[in-house]
């Protein structure tokens, strides 16, 4: 295969990933506490053609997504058992095999009166227990993340943050797990719980279907040079044929 339809191909096969990635974020436009993913795009060259025509041996691809963890905005819901943070950091809930991590505040209580997520895994506080509530009472949650019913402090969200986010990876239902069990878990600096609020995605539904239409044409053209890189090979056997 010549070198036009190895570089076409492999940005076909790049522009594909991206579409998956960007239709995985104008879905997700809509979703409490959502983070986008992006591109990061980088050359690879195979190990057996390292230092051999690296010009011609050199394809694009994605060689990692990365996760957008700016500030999604805050908006107001009136439910005192919403609530988001205002800054870096997350949630912790305990998930089916361990920890996992959130943005999306929109809890509710459970039948035994344990503070869940949607899926139903229970909420942790600062001593790494479940927060257990009782329905009839209000409840508050103040800046720092206490809670409190009839004037008696029930506990202390357990909100973290990493000194290194890439050491994240996304599980599903918009929950984070720590891939590196040595990373170092830290504090949030300066973050505030809000209550009765939600951090809403991150992800611009209307960029995303610009990138996205940007990103089809981008494929159409690549298409394009592979037929035409085709084409020119076909051409080029049929002349040698005749000679």
């Amino acid at each position: 295969m010549d070198p036009l339809t190895i570089s076409a191909a492999s940005g076909m096969r790049a522009r594909m990933e991206s579409l998956d990635m960007l239709a995985n974020n104008i879905a997700n436009a809509s979703t409490g506490g959502y983070k986008a993913d992006r591109e990061f795009y980088s050359l690879y060259t195979a190990p057996e053609a390292a230092g051999s025509q690296p010009e011609a041996d050199t394809l694009p691809v994605i060689e990692r997504p990365w996760t957008d963890f700016s500030q999604g905005e805050l908006h107001a819901t009136g439910n005192p058992l919403d609530v988001a943070l205002a800054g870096f950091g997350f949630f912790t809930v305990n998930g089916p095999s361990g920890p996992l991590y959130t943005r999306n505040g929109n809890f509710r209580l459970s039948d035994a009166g344990v503070l869940t997520t949607v899926e139903g895994y229970p909420v942790r506080t600062s001593d790494g227990v479940p927060l257990t509530l009782t329905s009839a009472s209000p409840v508050e949650i103040s800046r720092d993340g206490t809670v409190g019913q009839d004037g008696t402090m029930v506990g202390q969200l357990e909100l973290v943050d990493f000194a290194n986010r890439m050491s994240l990876e996304k599980q599903g239902h918009n929950y984070f797990r720590q891939t590196d069990t040595s990373a170092k878990l830290v504090a949030p600096a300066g973050t505030e719980v809000q209550q009765g609020q939600m951090e809403i995605s991150n992800a611009d539904s209307a960029f995303g279907a610009v990138r996205l239409i940007s990103v089809m044409r981008q494929f159409e053209a690549l298409q394009k040079a592979v037929l035409l890189g085709n084409q020119m090979n076909r051409q080029a056997v049929e002349q040698v044929a005749k000679v």
